[in-house]
């Protein structure tokens, strides 16, 4: 009987160790607490098909910066042919849409080309981008905690300052949103 009740505090402490290792990057990540009128993090990252984007170069535009988890997941999928299939209204009113997750330049380019996306996918591997916007938060499903990208939008006008923040999004009708808040930009 000793040696039940030494195992299970031994694995209740190794789960309480995962969680403490993981709450600095949740709290880093919530910190980030950008508004609108905030001046948008900068941001240079690769992108689908050997290119490179970067909030500088982007300037008198309006950027609409969707933050998505995963390539070629459904709801991923949805949203960016939701932004594929408006994307001509976007480009009438001077702005540009981009993607964003962590996954791989050479990921995003497979999920391009099979859906055949015409907006732009920005990798950012080293997680840079997705701690400074604060969409690197800690998530749950079944009882299990991990790490992950929550499902954001950002508007950021051509000044570079936020414009409109969408939080924790649910893909439908969600471009119509988007396209209103630009329109009004």
């Amino acid at each position: 009987m000793a040696t039940p009740a030494k195992t299970k505090p031994a694995a209740k402490t190794k789960t309480v160790a995962k969680k403490k290792a993981a709450a600095p990057k949740a709290a880093a990540a919530q910190s980030a607490g950008l508004k609108v009128g905030d001046r948008a993090p900068a941001f240079t990252m690769p992108t689908d098909g050997g290119g490179t984007v970067s909030l500088a170069s982007l300037k008198g535009k309006a950027v609409v910066l969707y933050f998505y988890p995963k390539d070629d997941t459904s709801g991923c999928t949805r949203e960016a042919l939701d932004f594929t299939a408006a994307k001509a209204k976007f480009d009438k009113l001077n702005a540009v849409v981009i993607g964003c997750s962590r996954d791989t330049a050479k990921s995003h380019d497979k999920f391009k080309d099979k859906h055949k996306l015409k907006v732009v996918l920005a990798a950012d591997e080293s997680g840079k981008v997705t701690d400074s916007y604060g969409v690197w938060v800690e998530k749950s499903l079944y009882g299990r905690t991990y790490m992950g990208i929550e499902r954001a939008t950002v508007v950021i006008d051509r000044t570079g300052k936020i414009a409109a923040i969408w939080r924790k999004v649910k893909v439908a009708g969600h471009v119509d949103s988007v396209l209103q808040a630009v329109q009004a930009l």
